[in-house]
């Protein structure tokens, strides 16, 4: 996929580009294409600049870049935003009125976090396979580089109704996740995503928290705490503003961000109408891998996740099969297979002459040589070599199955 890049005319200041950008942040909604098509086109001193020269609805209080530009298309003669709404614009234009980004980093400042572009070295570039979807920028807080947890990162998403199934393997594929060096990132919200994120930091690991209102707004407020958690262990970011609120819509766009930034997206429990298909299938499509874990045919909490293992995604049962997927080569899950039973490790020849003995009462060596189709003398060793092992006993001259548990250490021995 060809990543995004600003064709603009001329770059602004880093200073300035990143005060547009916050503003930005608040005018247009996460995701909008049409709004990063204009970001494409004018870059985003531009793009603010053509807002406020539109007479129309330029009114005392519309905030503008102070350094002019180079000469921009005339936003009256329907050239600056081709393919753009009225409404849309109208909506972009009141929202512009109130930008106050001077206002909003100072505020994130003073939490201890920073706003994060495109072009910073924090910026995590697979965001860029968006391309016009992609984030104005990102409200960070948290100690750790984004780039850095985001290049060895897994997303664990699921049902806010989860069950305790669920639940338990969100924590349990999070926290061996984060014992093979890999970061969990997931949507802070109740369910799977709050087991995920408690999972990781019960073993002390990253996590990432994508949140679908400001960092500094704790949503949902019953996740005050751990989301306070994440910000002092781990990191908490989103593209709206401090202040503000989420809304249904922004869940859903919030999604994108998920599944662009990792490496994987792992679903645990969804029904056929679920955000978390959403994530998966927006991973599907920006070439992330898509993960599914199984769980009972009769819950309906786990039918979108089987409708998505039919289709795009891989099932995996533990973190082991999810490193082996989006890690590195040679990064494989250990082979998987049943107990080894104490017969499993006899000679195939021993094994015979086991089989042919009747489970319930004693038999003459004859009779068994005869159902093993072996040489009675041959039966007769191995029968002793049974003996020794614990799976047979004698009665006088006719032998029996033992009802003693026999020891894998010495079948181990008699099958060499």
């Amino acid at each position: 996929m060809t990543p995004y890049d600003d064709n603009r005319a001329s770059a602004p200041s880093p200073d300035e580009e990143r005060l547009a950008r916050a503003a930005l942040s608040h005018i247009v909604e996460p995701g909008d294409e049409h709004a990063g098509r204009a970001l494409r086109q004018h870059g985003a001193t531009g793009f603010l600049r053509l807002l406020h020269d539109d007479t129309a609805s330029a009114e005392p209080g519309l905030w503008e870049p102070d350094t002019p530009g180079p000469a921009a298309p005339n936003p009256r003669d329907g050239t600056a935003f081709p393919g753009t709404g009225e409404a849309r614009l109208a909506g972009w234009r009141r929202r512009a009125r109130t930008a106050a980004p001077d206002e909003h980093l100072d505020h994130i400042t003073r939490l201890g976090g920073r706003f994060v572009i495109p072009g910073d070295t924090e910026w995590p570039r697979q965001l860029d396979d968006l391309a016009d979807a992609r984030p104005i920028g990102l409200w960070v807080r948290g100690p750790a580089d984004l780039r850095a947890w985001a290049l060895r990162s897994v997303a664990l998403v699921g049902a806010r109704a989860c069950t305790p199934y669920g639940a338990h393997t969100a924590a349990t594929l999070a926290a061996g996740l984060t014992e093979h060096g890999w970061v969990v990132v997931s949507g802070a919200a109740f369910g799977i995503d709050g087991a995920a994120h408690r999972g990781a930091l019960g073993t002390g690991g990253a996590t990432v928290a994508v949140l679908a209102c400001g960092v500094d707004v704790p949503y949902p407020r019953g996740h005050a705490g751990l989301i306070r958690r994440i910000t002092e262990q781990g990191l908490v970011l989103g593209e709206l503003p401090p202040g503000s609120h989420p809304t249904r819509s922004r869940f859903v766009l919030r999604n994108r961000v998920i599944a662009a930034l990792t490496r994987g997206t792992v679903v645990i429990e969804a029904e056929y109408r679920s955000g978390s298909l959403v994530t998966a299938r927006a991973a599907a499509r920006l070439g992330r891998h898509t993960m599914g874990v199984p769980g009972p045919v009769t819950s309906g909490l786990s039918a979108g996740v089987h409708e998505l293992l039919r289709g795009e995604a891989t099932l995996v049962t533990d973190a082991a099969e999810i490193v082996e997927l989006v890690g590195d080569i040679g990064q494989l899950a250990p082979p998987r297979r049943g107990p080894v039973l104490p017969r499993d490790l006899l000679a195939p020849d021993t094994a015979r002459i086991l089989e042919a003995l009747p489970g319930h009462h004693p038999t003459p060596l004859a009779d068994i040589a005869a159902r093993a189709g072996t040489h009675p003398d041959h039966t007769l060793a191995k029968l002793y070599e049974l003996h020794s092992l614990g799976f047979v006993e004698r009665h006088r001259d006719d032998w029996r199955l033992t009802n003693r548990p026999t020891e894998p250490s010495n079948a181990r021995h008699g099958g060499t």
